[in-house]
């Protein structure tokens, strides 16, 4: 496993745009004031074995010299010695609706793009306790299975998107017994299920997989996103919105909110129901944070070497480079014409 102890070193990587402007400005700048005296290739011509190209690759090879050094700087380190250390939390797994009906605006930016907004909030303020995605559409499956390794979770949610399952509809029902089956099989009550969906359930019988959820101690809060009014479902092209979806009459099909269905999975989950203008994930956190915590094991390095020497050499070696090559053109074979005396 590789980290940087400074990271923050790294963010300074974009201001290469910055430099690259300056460079262009300052080659603009060189060309008028060589205009002035004459057309370029005459004055080219004046200056003997001349290299036009010469200039930008000495530029480049200072550019990767810089990104080099600022790698560095951030001290990148690799793990060495990986053991097993113990942790106390709560298993969360989050149910995520990715049907085509989330990406209505009836909430900015889409109900898809603000759950991901929120969860990853929820990923931020977790500490010690594990977390896993499941998506779903008409058909559900494990995005990330359950881990503490937060910057996957995060990762991995960013992939998100309608397009990882091609089977429409809301199967509410298959997401919560996947998530059954994504628990621990030896952890027997610190199981929270966090459920969002516009709450159009087509497919199956989510009460009743809630039921069994609730046998098996898993506690569902569920948070509804849309809009009582609702709104059209986008259809994009080359990533624009194109047109709207439309049903079988012609007309744009508008999707809702529906409450009722979240609200009793939430009871019957002895969770809580919140909407996406309500959503308190604050309070979910304080709830998860005072449910009884299990102890687990979880494989994390515990000694990091520092590899910046690496990068460091790299630095020079291209330093040194960018000092050898001149300015001028070299003609092939130039050295061995002038040593064999073919040219006096």
């Amino acid at each position: 496993m590789i980290r940087f102890e400074r990271i923050e070193f790294l963010y300074l990587i974009v201001s290469i745009v910055f430099f690259y402007l300056i460079y262009y400005l300052y080659r603009r700048w060189r060309r008028k004031k060589l205009l002035l005296i004459g057309q370029p290739n005459l004055v080219n011509s004046l200056i003997e074995n001349y290299s036009g190209s010469k200039p930008f690759l000495k530029f480049n090879l200072i550019m990767f010299a810089y990104v080099l050094l600022l790698i560095v700087l951030a001290n990148p380190q690799i793990g060495t010695k990986l053991e097993e250390v113990k942790r106390k939390g709560v298993e969360v797994i989050i149910a995520l609706d990715i049907s085509n009906s989330m990406l209505a605006e009836d909430i900015k930016p889409n109900r898809l793009a603000k759950a991901k907004q929120e969860i990853s909030k929820l990923i931020d303020n977790l500490s010690t306790d594990k977390i896993g995605i499941i998506v779903f559409a008409g058909k559900s499956f494990v995005q990330l299975p359950l881990t503490n390794d937060y910057s996957a979770a995060k990762l991995m949610l960013s992939t998100i998107s309608t397009d990882l399952i091609s089977t429409q509809g809301t199967a509410i029902g298959s997401a919560i017994e996947t998530a059954i089956k994504s628990f621990s099989t030896d952890n027997t009550r610190s199981k929270v299920l966090i459920l969002i969906s516009d709450g159009e359930n087509h497919e199956d019988d989510a009460l009743e997989a809630a039921r069994k959820a609730t046998e098996n101690n898993i506690v569902i809060h569920t948070i509804g996103m849309g809009t009582l009014d609702g709104g059209p479902i986008p259809i994009y092209q080359n990533g624009r919105i194109s047109s709207f979806l439309k049903g079988n009459d012609g007309q744009i099909v508008i999707t809702k909110l529906v409450p009722e269905v979240m609200q009793r999975i939430a009871a019957v989950g002895n969770g809580d129901f919140y909407t996406a203008h309500n959503m308190d994930l604050t309070a979910i956190i304080e709830k998860i944070s005072k449910m009884e915590q299990i102890e687990f094991g979880t494989k994390q390095f515990t000694n990091y070497e520092t590899r910046f020497q690496y990068f460091l050499m790299g630095t020079i070696v291209l330093l040194l480079i960018e000092l050898l090559i001149t300015e001028r053109k070299i003609k092939p074979f130039a050295f061995f014409s002038r040593f064999f005396g073919a040219e006096r």
